[in-house]
């Protein structure tokens, strides 16, 4: 059975960082894509980073670029996200997903990803 774990959301101030981790188990790790999603209240679920096996392409929502760091730990089956210079506009629930590829990455939809996370709550003040 698959679990993916996230971690580390939490209140912080507008310019602050935060660093999710995202645990996971029942999977072959080093051979799935890794992605994070976000869902702000009344809106839809939308793509925020992914990372390819063996970390070989990584992917970007443009309002992300340059803020956020997507990075994977095979040894250890965990994938991250480094958020820096975060804006009230980062407030939401963040998901971890997973998507069996033999290489590249995905389409940036929901639809595309197999497996998701219970989400992380991530809350920025102004």
């Amino acid at each position: 059975q698959v679990q993916l774990v996230e971690s580390g959301g939490g209140l912080v101030q507008a310019g602050g960082s935060l660093t999710l981790s995202c645990a996971a188990s029942g999977l072959t790790f080093a051979r799935y894509v890794l992605g994070w999603f976000r869902q702000a209240p009344g809106k839809e679920r939308e793509f925020v980073a992914a990372i390819s096996r063996n970390s070989t392409d990584t992917s970007y929502a443009d309002s992300v670029q340059d803020r956020f760091t997507i990075s994977r730990d095979d040894a250890g089956n965990t994938v991250y996200l480094q958020m820096n210079t975060l804006k009230p506009e980062d407030t939401a629930v963040y998901y971890c997903s997973a998507v069996f590829r033999t290489r590249g990455i995905p389409a940036r939809t929901t639809s595309q990803f197999d497996y998701w996370g219970r989400g992380t709550q991530v809350t920025v003040s102004s």
